[in-house]
């Protein structure tokens, strides 16, 4: 193969890349900047209402605010929670719900999308509640 093909096909592959690689970052940008806006007009305020009704029903739990994160809290175990976070190494980025919960001496940590496939301004205070109902799962059943 002629060195001059070589080049011209590097040069071409290192163009691409940086191409790819500026379209990646704008559109992560926007995804961080959709995220922003649901956790303050969706998702902190459903879980703070959810922790309030679940207080109400003989579950304790708080709410706390981690950067760029929501986390509803067991009161009773500290590394009990459920958090809704960014997934910032998947691309697109998406809302991805984390949950811990301990069974005895063992920790279970679950990591799963909230709604699969969605952009955080497709995500409805519905399909964070049904994500956040399901999770809860392992506290109700107790």
């Amino acid at each position: 193969m002629d060195v001059s093909q070589v080049r011209r096909r590097v040069v071409a592959a290192v163009e691409r890349a940086r191409k790819d690689a500026q379209a990646r970052r704008e559109r992560a940008a926007a995804v961080d900047r959709a995220y922003e806006e649901f956790l303050a007009a969706v998702a902190t305020p459903l879980v703070h209402t959810l922790a309030n009704v679940l207080k109400a029903e003989g579950h304790p739990f708080n709410v706390g605010t981690p950067g760029g994160s929501v986390r509803l809290v067991s009161d009773r175990r500290r590394d009990d929670y459920i958090e809704l976070d960014l997934d910032r190494t998947a691309d697109p980025p998406e809302v991805i719900g984390r949950i811990n919960y301990t069974r005895g001496s063992r920790i279970v940590t679950e990591e799963r999308p909230v709604k699969a496939g969605a952009s955080p301004q497709a995500i409805t205070g519905e399909d964070v509640l049904d994500f956040l109902l399901a999770a809860l799962t392992p506290w109700l059943e107790r």
